[in-house]
């Protein structure tokens, strides 16, 4: 996915239909996002043979009011284009397809677990790993710096919910099959819809098992909080508990990983990467425009419950209303020079973990991650270049990289035309 604005808006075709995964892929909805932001900011796809119609809306403060407002745009039809039109089948069960209160519920005990002692006592451990996964980086030859990064996060996932590390690598891949079937890399011959229903099966069914092992022996563990958690003064059943496991497991390690490829392909662009390393106090605002810039869950499905306004456009009840992430966190009237990667940005009030109810639980974990990541790239090496090409994921839920080659240079390594 390309990320620079076009030249000239008004050239810029806006009847695209980002339900196509290939838009991410091969295309620049950036510059799609940015003439809407510009000419049509709640703009309506109309029906197709295959679709209903729904509403794109691209500018921050549009994109804020709809994700605070859980009344009028309800989670509990269905939050992802790929059920577009369809009913949810985890509504109501799963935590971000659940309207307050009872998200409220469901959500308290997990924010509860996945901010403070129980996350931070595996530090060490997420270091050890982000250690092991660049140490091949260190030869200096070609290293897929994208396939790394897949494997970053589900040690964090995996630890927390207590699973065999040696299941994570698989775990990693079912996720990302699961949210990209469309993508050449994982699209099975009989088709994206065959590809995605065999993820989500295995991954169920893997669920299933360990949660049935869990019961008999519960633990102090995300697995076994689901397993105990009470909702409506009743336990969640076991299919709520498949769900919010799936939900878990696509939250931290299909989104995660995105952020440090999108940030080190930019950095690597635009000559940023050397400036950056060297300055640890901008560390965290970085991060945060790292966050900002990859913007790695590209939108999310609400519908709305009443016939109501976004801006100047009226909205009729039932309609689908997608909110784009990466147009809102390029928005000029928000972000000064917005198509700009500034370590130095503040404030940064970038939309990447959502906004309102929905809340991106996970926000510590990610962080966290993210910080240990920067942390290790920046201490082991003072050069990274490109040494292949880069290429895109077919998903229009993921802003994602599948393939980034590098060459690094160790800190205190000496080049060979430094020698001459």
């Amino acid at each position: 996915m390309r990320t620079a604005p076009a030249p000239d808006v008004a050239a810029v075709d806006i009847c695209v239909d980002f339900t196509d995964p290939a838009v991410f892929r091969d295309g620049n909805p950036h510059a799609v996002w940015h003439a809407m932001r510009e000419r049509d900011p709640v703009h309506w796809h109309p029906p197709t043979e295959s679709r209903v119609g729904y509403w794109s809306v691209t500018r921050y403060r549009d994109v804020e009011a709809v994700l605070r407002d859980h009344r009028t745009f309800t989670s509990e039809g269905g939050t992802l284009l790929a059920l577009l039109g369809e009913p949810d089948p985890a509504s109501r069960q799963q935590l971000s397809a659940t309207d307050p209160p009872r998200h409220t519920q469901m959500r308290a005990p997990l924010q509860r677990a996945l901010v403070g002692g129980r996350t931070d006592r595996h530090q060490d451990l997420l270091r050890e790993h982000a250690r092991r996964l660049l140490d091949p980086m260190r030869s200096g030859e070609p290293f897929d710096f994208a396939a790394a990064m897949h494997q970053l996060p589900v040690v964090m996932f995996g630890t927390l919910m207590d699973l065999p590390s040696s299941d994570w690598a698989w775990l990693a891949q079912r996720a990302e099959i699961a949210i990209a079937p469309d993508d050449p890399l994982y699209r099975l011959p009989a088709g994206a819809q065959a590809t995605a229903q065999r993820a989500h099966r295995e991954l169920f069914a893997y669920f299933q098992d360990m949660a049935t092992a869990r019961a008999r022996r519960p633990g102090d563990d995300l697995l076994s909080l689901l397993l105990t958690m009470h909702v409506d003064g009743r336990p969640l059943d076991r299919g709520a508990v498949m769900a919010n496991c799936y939900l878990l497991l696509i939250g931290s390690t299909v989104t995660v990983p995105e952020v440090p490829k999108a940030a080190l392909l930019e950095l690597i662009t635009t000559g940023g990467y050397e400036a950056w390393a060297t300055q640890p106090d901008l560390l965290g605002s970085g991060i945060e425009e790292a966050l900002r810039w990859a913007s790695p869950a590209n939108h999310v499905l609400r519908y709305a419950t009443c016939d109501t306004r976004i801006g100047e456009v009226s909205i009729r009840a039932g309609d689908a209303v997608v909110v784009w992430y990466g147009s809102a966190n390029r928005d000029r009237e928000i972000f000064e020079e917005p198509f700009t990667f500034d370590v130095r940005r503040h404030p940064n009030r970038h939309l990447t973990f959502g906004s309102g109810a929905h809340y991106c639980v996970g926000f510590a974990v990610a962080r966290m991650t993210l910080r240990t990541l920067f942390e290790e790239l920046f201490a082991t090496f003072d050069k990274i270049e490109l040494a292949g090409e880069v290429t895109h994921i077919a998903s229009n839920f993921v802003a994602g990289i599948t393939s980034l080659p590098v060459a690094a240079r160790t800190r205190g390594a000496i080049s060979v035309g430094e020698r001459a």
